[in-house]
């Protein structure tokens, strides 16, 4: 639950422009909206039409043009660069399609990293147990070269787990899987949601996956249907 009791992430009037060769864009415009702790909600709609920039926004990665976000009940905007850094730290988990694992870790080393950065003791044994829920525990000394995408994205999903974060961000977590796979994790994902309470944003183009969540909001060129 956000510290003041209401949604995990809200949203009023998010705006986003961006200067291009062609002129000023505006990839968002006025977006609002809230989500409420332990919801699923998956953000769908056609390429370029905003769902990353939301998803960036809504996780503190990006600052709005107009319009502001909380999230965990603390005002984004009323923070400096290190504040919002501080509250992704302890507050935010982040699946990638395109995994972001460190090549140099291995898959127990890259689970480690964001609590040994958090500076908390009990890493490994956190790490271990997280990697041993998503399948992973014979796996653990592997680099991530060595493990299969399907293998890489359930690291992803330990790593973004293990600090137990309130609300975890996924951007086409299944996008680059086969659709087994991509299956697996979906129901991971979802297990871990049902069971730890973590709300889960989720920007997907699989309406399938989309029909599993708590609702879906639509976006059609950076306005929400």
């Amino acid at each position: 639950m956000s510290e003041q009791g209401g949604p995990m992430v809200e949203a009023r009037e998010l705006t986003k422009r961006v200067t291009s060769p062609e002129g000023e864009l505006t990839i968002l415009d006025g977006v609002t909206l809230a989500i409420g702790a332990g919801e699923a909600v998956a953000v769908i709609g056609a390429s370029g039409s905003g769902k990353s920039t939301l998803l960036g926004l809504l996780a503190g990665l990006d600052t709005p043009s107009h319009g502001e976000v909380r999230l965990a009940g603390q005002l984004l905007g009323a923070l400096d660069e290190d504040g919002r850094a501080r509250l992704r730290g302890e507050r935010v988990g982040f699946v990638f399609q395109s995994f972001q694992l460190l090549p140099s870790l291995t898959a127990l080393e890259n689970v480690m990293l964001p609590l040994e950065l958090a500076g908390g003791g009990g890493a490994r044994a956190a790490a271990l147990e997280m990697l041993g829920r998503v399948g992973l525990g014979g796996r653990l000394h592997h680099y991530p070269n060595q493990l299969s995408g399907g293998e890489q994205q359930r690291v992803a999903i330990a790593r973004a787990f293990v600090v137990g974060p309130a609300i975890l961000f996924a951007d086409e977590p299944t996008g680059n899987l086969d659709t087994h796979t991509g299956e697996r994790i979906a129901e991971l994902l979802f297990d871990l949601n049902r069971e730890r309470g973590t709300t889960l944003v989720l920007v997907t183009h699989d309406l399938h996956l989309a029909q599993r969540c708590t609702r879906s909001v639509e976006l059609e060129a950076g306005r929400l249907l």
